[in-house]
């Protein structure tokens, strides 16, 4: 399945573009806490997903993702310290758990080809 664009970028582009423009705000002159930094990334985050779920119209996994993110973003910034190393790990976790069950819901839109046996 080819990844939805927003205004001709992927939805990853766009949360990047919203962690950095927080940590500029931030950086200057916005007084936010690093809880109310997590809180607009994982905001960002989760309807980030649940946009994508709308998009696609079958995007309970981008939810799932979404959600997953948020969540995390949002456990970071109330105090959990986990290294970027283990973050990734526990993203790329969810991210297989949900691909490999979309794989058992999702079924080709033209049949399978047969091969020639020799």
């Amino acid at each position: 399945m080819k990844t939805p664009l927003l205004f001709g970028r992927e939805p990853a582009a766009w949360l990047t573009l919203v962690a950095v423009l927080v940590k500029l705000a931030a950086a200057f002159g916005w007084d936010a806490s690093p809880e109310t930094q997590a809180n607009v990334n994982g905001i960002a985050a989760a309807g980030m997903g649940l946009l994508i779920a709308w998009m696609v119209h079958n995007g309970a996994g981008a939810a799932i993702i979404g959600f997953a993110q948020a969540a995390l973003a949002l456990a970071i910034g109330y105090g959990l310290d986990w290294s970027t190393e283990k973050q990734a790990a526990v993203m790329v976790a969810v991210t297989i758990a949900v691909g490999m069950w979309d794989r058992t819901q999702v079924t080709a839109k033209v049949p399978q080809r047969t091969l020639p046996t020799a």
